[in-house]
C-alpha cells in the first residue's frame, strides 16, 4: 500500500516480526532480558544474606534454651557435687543440639555456658554461646 507521493523504499511496508521493519536486531534488543536477569541476581543474593542472618538467630535461640535447660537440670544435681550437677547439665544441653563449654558451681547456683554451631552460608560455620544460671529462690 504505497502512497503516491511517497519515495521513501520503506513506506508502505509492515513492520517485520518483532516490529522491526528491515529484520536486524535494534539497538535496545536484549536490554530487558539483562536487566531482569541482574533484578533476579539482586533477589537471590539479598535473600541467601536474609537467610544467614536469620539463621544467626536462631542458632542463638537455640543456644539460650540449651544453656537454660542445662542450668535448671545441673541446679537440681547440685547437692549431689560440681561433676554430677555439670554432666546433667552437659547431657539436656547436647539433647538440645549444643555443647557444654563451661560449668560452675556456686553454692547452691550453677553457671552454664553453652555453644550451638550453625552453618549460615554452604562452608562457614560459626558458633552462637549463651550463658545461664539457676538455683534456688532467694527471698
Amino acid at each position: 500500500m504505497r502512497r503516491t507521493g511517497d519515495r521513501s523504499p520503506r513506506a508502505g511496508r509492515e513492520p517485520a516480526v518483532g516490529g522491526l521493519v528491515d529484520g536486524g536486531p535494534g539497538p535496545e534488543r536484549g536490554g530487558a532480558t539483562v536487566l531482569l536477569l541482574a533484578i533476579g541476581l539482586v533477589f537471590v543474593v539479598f535473600g541467601t544474606f536474609g537467610a544467614a542472618i536469620v539463621a544467626a538467630g536462631m542458632a542463638s535461640q537455640r543456644a539460650a534454651v540449651a544453656a537454660d535447660l542445662g542450668a535448671l537440670a545441673g541446679a537440681a544435681r547440685a547437692l549431689d557435687g560440681d561433676a554430677v550437677a555439670c554432666a546433667s547439665a552437659a547431657d539436656l544441653a547436647g539433647r538440645n543440639d549444643g555443647r557444654l563449654v563451661g560449668c560452675h558451681l556456686d553454692g547452691l547456683d550453677l553457671l552454664v555456658t553453652v555453644e550451638v554451631a550453625f552453618t549460615p552460608l554452604p562452608g562457614l560455620t560459626r558458633v552462637a554461646a549463651a550463658s545461664a544460671r539457676a538455683g534456688p529462690v532467694r527471698g
